[in-house]
């Protein structure tokens, strides 16, 4: 759910209009394949501001041993009470600037790639929490019509929403929950896009 995205030119633009400091984030760079371990551009807020940093997309919890798994998604749900989460959604908060997600279908025990945009054309940005240099998105129960390719997707907000999130004084959960989801259009693309150091345009493009 949610394991890779895309974020290009456009969306980094609009991102770092909207923060009063950047953080040595290249805005001329697209990049199609953004995956769990990499450092992406993500919208953090301080006593002076919202901030443009680069930060690790995955959360490695103190404790973790050698082989764990970076924890890439959270769930809305029950956040609140998770170990790794629950002072980081009161303190801790963070939006992801994206153009696009991948999910996968599965049929036939086979895994199809697809690629999600709003449909309105409109940048996603997708609260997360952060420590230690790393991120991890938000995730909800799919609408209807995405379930169609996954169970789970992003928690989105618009751009109008995101002080919102970040007010302290604001519950997040009970916040986010009174978020309605923008509509989603999405189209199947290669399964080139498993590998994560692919990095071009044609990653994203349909197949069908």
């Amino acid at each position: 759910m949610c394991g890779r995205y895309s974020i290009q030119k456009k969306t980094l633009l609009v991102a770092n209009g909207l923060v009063k400091k950047n953080i040595n984030v290249e805005l001329e760079q697209d990049n199609f394949n953004c995956a769990p371990g990499g450092k992406y551009p993500c919208i953090k807020s301080a006593t002076n501001g919202k901030y443009l940093e680069m930060t690790i997309f995955g959360y490695l919890p103190s404790w973790a041993k050698p082989d764990f798994r970076r924890l890439h998604n959270a769930r809305l749900e029950g956040i609140e009470t998770k170990v790794s989460f629950k002072k980081l959604i009161v303190n801790s908060r963070a939006v992801v600037p994206l153009s696009g997600f991948i999910e996968w279908s599965k049929v036939n025990e086979k895994k199809i790639p697809h690629y999600f945009t709003r449909a309105d054309s409109e940048d996603i940005f997708c609260p997360a929490i952060h420590d230690a240099g790393q991120f991890t998105i938000l995730t909800r129960d799919a609408t209807p019509q995405n379930a169609k390719i996954h169970h789970r997707q992003p928690v989105i907000i618009s751009k109008s929403q995101i002080n919102n999130y970040f007010n302290l004084n604001n519950n997040a959960v009970e916040f986010l929950k009174t978020v309605k989801p923008p509509e989603l259009k999405y189209h199947e693309i290669s399964t080139k896009i498993n590998n994560p150091s692919a990095n071009d345009a044609t990653l994203i493009n349909p197949i069908n």
